[in-house]
């Protein structure tokens, strides 16, 4: 089956889905859920899958961009979910989704506030990550072992750092993502290919083990959704769902800099948080050109904002490690947005630091199946279970899960590589052509708009990756609109790709 999406499909799916009666109905389109809908239909059951806003609109496009391999966890004691995390890394970097999935270097520098006892505890838990990669089979090819570099070393690959005092760094590799975004959409159109009904716009009112009252969002009319089981992948907003759920979200802020921000930097930085034993900020340089600084971890009260906003005493704290190892300290104005997510934690005690990042299935009394806490790098186990917990529960006869090796849409190889820029292949993979090929039709569409993204590739999200409005384009199909100048400049372009 075709995997576009797009707003005719869409209209199609959704004028049939009042008389269907579907094996699971997922409620949730980020990583979770897409990834939910999409083991559901690679199993061979009947999927909907609906969402209030759209693809990734929520906590999966907020993250750091890394795809991780639990090292954090395992120095809390965490060996499950760290292990867990390794594998899962090792999967996307070899089976489904190489194209957006790849290696990223780390330093930390070694400044006179790390001490020689500090820098051998963490170079023992780097190695003690390297140990995660071998037991997770992911061959060193794809993710190089940690190293001790000197400073000129150091200084070549992080030409910020300041060289005042500076002894070298810790050189580790990781996964990262080109985009988290990018990841949700490939899930949701792989799901399509297999059957599933992708219905962004759809707002669950009700929920029950038997199904859904929906609202559409583009409309206001209402209708039922039937479905022998339920999944609800609401992530921070589950409780919203299931008021026997008690969440306890914390919040992570990110700062974007403008290109030429920081000149040369080649590797990303691990800075030590004062005060803080095995807590890091990460500076992740993009494609782009922008760099991206992260993140803090706050406990959120009240009620749950649908877009989180960051805080300037997070913009002032991020600085503040930041500036703790660069030559040249940077200021409020070098910061050219923000942006925060919210971490889906069950409620507990202590800080939300220091909360489980294991994922957890409640079943409530009517049958729903809610999947909660977790991170970005285990999202395919995370559905694996709640589809395994479902299938249990209506006893719908599908086998076990498929996913672990099924590459997503775009994973094949690139067809006439050498005539594909490289920026389109580390977004599109084996699609890269395809996107190329608009550019080709109309030179027009080959203008590039700010961060490099060309119009060809709003109109490829419109037709085929699900995109409805403007909002869609810029905040998630791209990040243009993470600085609010690029979005202003972009807007025009944004509405032209949507009548083209």
């Amino acid at each position: 089956m075709n995997s576009s999406l797009n707003a005719a499909r869409r209209s199609r799916e959704l004028a049939e889905a009042g008389d269907l009666l579907v094996d699971v109905l997922v409620v949730g389109l980020g990583a979770t859920g897409a990834g939910a809908a999409l083991d559901a239909a690679s199993r061979g059951l009947s999927v909907a899958a609906i969402d209030a806003h759209d693809l990734a609109f929520g906590t999966s496009r907020w993250s750091s961009k890394m795809i991780h391999g639990g090292l954090r966890y395992l120095a809390k004691g965490q060996v499950k979910v760290a292990h867990e995390s390794a594998v899962e890394r090792g999967l996307l970097l070899r089976h489904t989704a190489p194209h957006l999935v790849r290696a990223q270097p780390y330093l930390l520098p070694l400044t006179p506030a790390v001490s020689g006892g500090q820098a051998a505890t963490v170079m023992t838990g780097y190695r003690l990550g390297d140990g995660l990669r071998m037991a997770a089979r992911t061959p060193r090819r794809l993710l190089p072992g940690p190293a001790r570099i000197s400073a000129g070393r150091a200084l070549s690959l992080a030409a910020p750092l300041s060289p005042n005092g500076l002894r070298g760094a810790l050189l580790s590799w990781d996964g990262r993502l080109v985009d988290d975004a990018r990841l949700v959409v490939a899930l949701a159109r792989t799901a399509a290919s297999r059957g599933a009904r992708i219905l962004t716009r759809c707002r669950a009112l009700e929920l029950a083990g038997d199904g859904a009252r929906v609202r559409d969002e583009l409309t206001g009319s209402t209708f039922a959704i039937r479905a022998r089981t339920v999944v609800n992948a609401t992530g921070v907003w589950a409780a919203q769902l299931d008021p026997d759920i008690r969440m306890r979200p914390s919040r992570g802020t990110h700062l974007v800099l403008r290109p030429e921000t920081l000149p040369g930097l080649r590797a990303g930085l691990h800075v030590p948080i004062p005060g803080e034993s095995n807590r890091f900020a990460l500076v992740l340089p993009q494609s782009d050109g922008r760099v991206y600084v992260g993140l803090t971890d706050e406990p959120v009260e009240g009620p749950v904002p649908d877009v989180p906003q960051a805080p300037e005493e997070d913009v002032a704290f991020l600085l503040d490690v930041l500036n703790s190892v660069l030559g040249v300290p940077l200021g409020r104005q070098d910061v050219a947005g923000t942006y925060a997510g919210l971490r889906p934690l069950l409620a507990a005690g202590g800080r939300t630091a220091d909360l489980s990042r294991e994922h957890a299935l409640l079943t409530s009394r009517s049958g729903v199946v809610t999947v909660v806490g977790g991170k970005l790098t285990t999202y395919r186990r995370m559905a694996e279970d709640a589809v395994d917990r479902v299938v249990a529960l209506g006893r719908l006869g599908a086998g076990g899960s498929r996913t672990a090796r099924l590459p997503l849409v775009g994973a094949g190889a690139v067809q006439e590589a050498g005539a594909v820029p490289d920026r389109l292949r580390a977004r599109y993979g084996s699609e890269a052509g395809a996107v190329r090929a608009l550019m080709a039709e109309d030179p027009a569409l080959a203008e590039p708009l700010p961060t490099g993204i060309t119009r060809a590739e709003l109109v490829w999200a419109v037709r085929h990756e699900g995109a409805l409005d403007v909002d869609d384009l810029l905040d998630r199909r791209t990040r243009i609109g993470l600085v609010p100048e690029d979005r202003a400049a972009a807007l025009p372009a944004a509405r032209a790709a949507l009548a083209y």
